[in-house]
Parts: C-alpha cells; structure tokens; sequence
C-alpha cells in the first residue's frame, strides 16, 4: 500500500512541476512577463525596489492607458507599485472626468484659511 501510494505521490508532484512550469511560460509570454524582463524590478515612482517575495506588488502601467497596445520593446510599459499606480489611474480619471463634475457642480467655496499667514512673524518674535 505504501509503494502504491508513494507511487501516486511522485506522479502528483510531478503533474504539478510540470504545470508550474508551463504557467511561467505562459507568463513570460505575456506583457507582464516581457516587462518585467525588460526593466529593472523598481516602481517608476517612488523608487521602491522589489524581490521575488513582493513582486506581486509591482504593476505593469500603459502609460498611453490603452491595454491592447503592448509593443515587444516595452514603450508604452512602466513598472510601478500598486499605491503609485492607483494614484496614476486617480489622476487620469479625474482629468478624463474632472470637468464633466466640475460643470454639474453649483458654485463650491474653497477654504481660504492659510495657516502659514503670520509664520514670518511668529518665528521673528523668538529671536
């Protein structure tokens, strides 16, 4: 029973690397994988560097935001963590968006208060 089993067991493990394998290489064929060949594994951003253990965190932007445009020299890609990426697609929507808000928008009052106002004679007075 112990053979049969370690039998079995050797044939799973085996489905198993084999289908790892054949997923990397899916991956690699993809803009993804291609992308994070091409660059050197830092978000475009703020710097943040990246390793095999936090590489999921590390985004492949189009910085056309077109996602079928994928050319083989990696122009249209820029690697950048998931925050700064977020905050890339924010700022697009709210230029692509923001007007169309703006005009629906009845007459909105800003904060005037400025908190820095007095500092030059605030800090004058510790002298």
């Amino acid at each position: 029973m112990t053979l049969k089993k370690t039998a079995l067991d050797k044939d799973k493990l085996n489905q198993i690397v084999t289908d790892a394998r054949r997923n990397q290489e899916i991956r690699e064929q993809s803009y993804r994988g291609q992308a994070l060949k091409l660059y050197p594994w830092i978000c475009g951003r703020c710097t943040r560097e990246f390793t095999h253990t936090n590489l999921t965190e590390l985004t492949v932007h189009h910085k056309n935001h077109n996602h079928d445009d994928n050319p083989a020299d990696g122009s249209n890609w820029e690697l950048l963590c998931l925050y700064c990426h977020d905050n890339e697609h924010s700022r697009y929507e709210e230029t692509r968006f923001g007007n169309l808000q703006t005009n629906n928008r009845t007459s909105v009052s800003m904060g005037s208060h400025n908190p820095f106002a007095d500092l030059k004679n605030l800090m004058g007075s510790k002298k």
